[in-house]
């Protein structure tokens, strides 16, 4: 049964060409809005919390700080709203989910970079 489903997610989910990015990264996702009749394209950029599930139920969590209030998004990667996502900088951290990054504030806030 497994496989089966795994089949159909390959052949007709279609796959979308994204960057390479995990836990630690600031990424910029660009995602489309529907108003009424009218759409627009909006960026949201933060840094990657998670990257959970695998095919075409992955999904990664993006957190970013609007004044002195941290917000969240969880995004899916097969989204059809999702237009691109753009690696701004590759972060240096020891694990796959940082939900300590929550607690964090100021410096201690701060993720190193790696440079390449």
């Amino acid at each position: 049964m497994e496989s089966l489903i795994k089949f159909v997610e390959d052949e007709f989910v279609p796959k979308k060409d994204f960057p390479d990015f995990s836990a630690g990264d600031t990424i910029t996702v660009y995602y489309e809005i529907k108003e009424g009749e009218k759409t627009r394209i909006q960026f949201f950029k933060g840094v990657v919390i998670q990257r959970r599930g695998s095919g075409s139920t992955e999904t990664f969590t993006i957190r970013k700080m609007s004044g002195t209030v941290g917000v969240e998004r969880i995004f899916p990667v097969n989204m059809p709203a999702l237009q691109k996502i753009e690696v701004n900088k590759r972060g240096k951290v020891r694990r796959s989910r940082i939900f300590y990054f929550r607690e964090l504030t100021g410096k201690k806030a701060r993720i190193k970079e790696i440079r390449s």
